[in-house]
């Protein structure tokens, strides 16, 4: 029994020793985990409303909000009300598209496909652009989904899945490069 004790507080400290090693041998800049995938210079993001050449009500709003609850549940960003944050994501959506699939025969629309492109900038409070340098200018995220009328579906969910579609995509591009 004795033995098996000694063993187990030698796999302790070997442990330990190990990390310490770690953390002195140069590793101590290295982040675990998803939020590492992100900008740590970075804590704050303030997102205006998207601006929206669409006609159609509302879908600014609903963008905005898609996009900044992405960013709070998959970054480690916190979403503030004050342009004086870290940095500031400015999106406007520069199309929306609702195109007809199929009709019935009484020339109702069964299945419609809805789009939405989407341009995104991320800066620095000082103006420097965060995004990749080949997104930097803007990025444009296109994307459509589906509404089938007899699958329960209506433009309201379609709009919505579409929104966090983008807002996925958007908040994908906020990684850190290679």
């Amino acid at each position: 029994m004795a033995h098996w004790l000694i063993n187990v507080r030698a796999a302790k400290l070997l442990v330990v020793l190990a990390v310490h090693v770690t953390l002195a041998g140069g590793c101590a800049g290295y982040r675990i985990g998803h939020h590492s995938m992100f900008r740590p210079d970075i804590q704050t993001v303030h997102i205006p409303v998207f601006k929206s050449d669409s006609l159609r009500r509302n879908i600014g709003e609903r963008v905005t909000e898609a996009v900044a609850k992405e960013i709070e549940r998959r970054s480690p960003y916190k979403v503030v009300s004050s342009p004086d944050a870290d940095s500031v994501l400015i999106g406007r959506i520069l199309r929306t598209r609702k195109k007809i699939i199929a009709e019935n025969s009484n020339d109702d629309p069964r299945d419609v496909s809805v789009e939405y492109l989407v341009q995104v900038r991320w800066n620095h409070r000082n103006g420097d652009a965060l995004m990749d340098p080949t997104f930097s200018v803007s990025y444009n995220v296109a994307h459509a989904v589906d509404l089938v009328a007899e699958g329960g579906q209506s433009m309201a969910t379609s709009e919505l899945r579409l929104a966090q579609y983008v807002a996925q995509q958007i908040v994908s591009q906020m990684e850190l490069g290679p």
